[in-house]
């Protein structure tokens, strides 16, 4: 199973000045890949701060994620923090710099000759945008901090993380967690490879708890929630599901239905 860290980069983050967008995007285009989102960090526009936490990250995780600080203001510190983290320098990537000529024209100044440079030795990751690629250095991906462009260039690649779909269900109950925590331990007991999770509600007006079931395999998200559908009886308000996951976060209903008719 790939694992993946995000790292929010941006002093306007902490401050409040902007509400974080990017990692609420990422956790649902993840999840929807299948992969396993382990760790969010945010830190400051600091050097050593980036440098250290995206190493540690990228050390931990097959795959990480930066959102911010990516630009041609003094502020704009991810590409040398992270080479710097790793040990090497910054470049100016003869590719990106034909490209940012050729996008600015006329209008070039100097400061925007910043956005060429990249780690030394970074990979050029094209998607349909022939203009901006993502750059990535080994596991690291380098994405901008503005929302919009974030997700367009993370929409842009997202292929390239893409492992097995994960299939999700729902039930909701009409009582406290006290009350079904004996029949969650039993389903959990038996289905090892289902990760369930219950969560209590307390401004809904038909159910108390909401109970999830997440796995790769159909067959046994599909099993395990019919186990506590089972056990729970009349306690139970409602269930959705079995269904997959794409990307974009939202489950869509697809064949799975077909396992067990009263499931759907």
């Amino acid at each position: 199973m790939a694992t993946a860290g995000i790292v929010i980069i941006g002093d306007e983050i902490l401050s409040g000045k902007f509400v974080e967008e990017n990692a609420a995007f990422l956790i649902g285009e993840l999840r929807a890949l299948g992969v396993e989102l382990r760790r969010i960090v945010m830190i400051p526009d600091e050097l050593d701060d980036i440098a250290a936490t995206v190493t540690d990250c990228a050390r931990r995780y097959d795959h990480v994620f930066t959102s911010g600080g990516v630009g041609p203001t003094h502020d704009d510190l991810t590409m040398a923090g992270i080479a710097r983290g790793f040990g090497i320098g910054v470049e100016r990537q003869p590719e990106l710099e034909a490209r940012v000529r050729a996008y600015y024209g006329a209008k070039l100044v100097e400061a925007n000759l910043r956005l060429a440079e990249a780690p030394i030795g970074a990979e050029l990751v094209w998607g349909k945008d022939l203009v901006w690629p993502v750059v990535a250095y080994r596991n690291v991906y380098i994405l901008p901090g503005v929302p919009t462009l974030f997700r367009r260039k993370f929409v842009d690649i997202r292929d390239r993380f893409r492992t097995e779909t994960i299939t999700v269900a729902r039930v909701y109950v009409d009582a406290d967690e006290g009350r079904i925590a004996a029949d969650l331990d039993a389903v959990v007991t038996s289905f090892a490879g289902v990760k369930i999770g219950s969560y209590p509600r307390f401004a809904e007006q038909d159910f108390r708890v909401m109970v999830t079931f997440e796995g790769r395999d159909a067959v046994q998200v599909a099993d395990a929630q019919a186990m506590l559908l089972d056990r729970l009886g009349a306690a139970v308000v409602r269930h959705e599901g079995p269904s997959r996951v794409d990307p974009g976060g939202a489950p869509v209903r697809d064949t799975l239905d077909a396992l067990d008719p009263s499931l759907g």
